[in-house]
């Protein structure tokens, strides 16, 4: 299927082949006609599927074939992140897909000056792309006004509830109006998400192109079993045994990202941190150079793990496993995109065991473990290895297979 068979327009057509793309992802395919036709949708996709452009490309289409019949000014779609780095890619998103659409579009996000925002806010705008904190500022100072919105977008809705935005969010929603298209998109959907979208949707069509957390099936998982202390050592040896042309490196906090990131600069890698204490312009900074490959790694804590969108992403590696398993799906989930292979490589100290058992609950099958000569958790028993290989949900069946007279071969020990 192509996207001429979807009955895109030929302006978004043409604009889609010069970025490369011309068949739709699977969500694309499902969610696009029913939002050309008007109908609300429920979207329930991993990242990295392609679904900004699933909504982009209806919200593009319907409003330039509305101009010749639209009535009054005012901002006619808004598009809701949770993050700045997201608002900002999906901006970037709308600039691809509209070119020739004579269709006006602008982000906004907290942490820089509002100045450049309101000055393009004044002159008029068809789209807004916006996080909930910077849109409910500039809405209490009068500079947007909702009453006209004809299309409402909620992307990552799980990611916002996360990150504590559900008051704004439905203090957002109270300002729309009543008759609207809405499209809500997801990669999970716990009881707050069904409740939120539950009062926002009117008889939704439902689009799920995934298991819920699925990981990306082209991403090669392995994991390294190493002692905390020893993970720097790892990483290096790991760099000089891979071909690693781009890296997004995960840890648990601001402080180990930016070690990591020191650390790397002194083996002659370069590698810029990325999270919540970096100023705006930093994090902009820090992402157009790891796009354009003049830094070769990119250190992130989890506020960036779905904000992140760089084409053809080699590596994620795990410098810490997650505490929540599904985390790790969306970390995993930067590489092995649009049709690419990926490689996801985790570090798993003696600490992080627990954590590990519980991804590979979530898995489809559990990550393969692998050895780097030099490197060994310090009392790992080769049947550490076997659990972690085969996770006890998988062995289940065979319990008690094991006749109680026969002795295990070695103790099991701590590591």
């Amino acid at each position: 299927m192509t996207f001429e068979d979807l009955n895109i327009i030929a302006p978004i057509t043409q604009a889609l082949k010069q970025k490369g793309y011309v068949e739709p992802t699977p969500i694309q395919e499902k969610a696009i006609p029913h939002l050309l036709k008007g109908s609300d949708v429920f979207g329930t996709a991993q990242t990295g599927t392609g679904k900004t452009a699933a909504f982009a490309i209806p919200i593009l289409q319907k409003l330039y074939n509305q101009q010749a019949d639209r009535r009054s000014a005012g901002i006619r779609a808004l598009v809701l992140a949770p993050t700045r780095e997201l608002a900002i890619q999906i901006s970037e998103s709308f600039s691809d897909y509209s070119k020739g659409l004579r269709l006006k579009h602008t982000v906004v996000y907290g942490g820089v000056s509002q100045n450049p925002q309101t000055d393009i806010l004044r002159k008029g705008i068809d789209i807004l792309i916006a996080t909930p904190g910077r849109l409910l500022d500039l809405m209490n100072q009068g500079f947007i006004r909702l009453n006209t919105i004809e299309f409402f977008i909620l992307d990552e809705a799980d990611r916002m509830l996360d990150m504590g935005f559900a008051p704004d969010i439905k203090r957002i929603i109270a300002k729309l109006p009543a008759q609207k298209q809405t499209g809500f998109f997801t990669a999970t959907i716990p009881d707050e998400i069904k409740s939120l979208a539950d009062s926002l949707l009117r008889n939704p069509v439902k689009v799920n192109v995934a298991p819920v957390s699925a990981p990306a099936e082209l991403v090669n998982q392995s994991v390294y079993f190493v002692e905390k202390a020893d993970k720097k050592a790892m990483l290096q040896q790991v760099f000089d045994s891979e071909e690693i042309e781009s890296a997004l490196i995960f840890t648990r906090t601001k402080h180990g990202a930016d070690k990591v990131t020191r650390d790397l600069i002194k083996l002659g890698i370069p590698a810029v941190a990325i999270h919540g204490n970096k100023s705006q312009n930093a994090r902009q900074k820090a992402l157009q150079g790891f796009k354009d490959r003049s830094i070769k790694v990119l250190v992130a804590t989890d506020i960036a793990s779905r904000g992140i969108d760089v084409d053809k992403l080699s590596h994620v590696i795990n410098f810490e496993l997650p505490e929540v398993p599904e985390t790790y799906v969306h970390r995993i989930g930067r590489t092995g995109r649009a049709g690419e292979s990926g490689t996801a490589i985790s570090f798993c100290a003696s600490e992080e065991r627990g954590s590990l058992k519980d991804i590979n609950k979530l898995l489809p099958r559990a990550i393969e473990v692998k050895r780097m000569n030099g490197f060994v958790a310090s009392s790992h028993t080769a049947l550490d290895m076997v659990a972690a290989e085969r996770p006890e949900r998988e062995n289940t069946h065979n319990r008690h297979a094991r006749p109680n007279n026969v002795k295990r071969p070695f103790q099991r020990k701590r590591w």
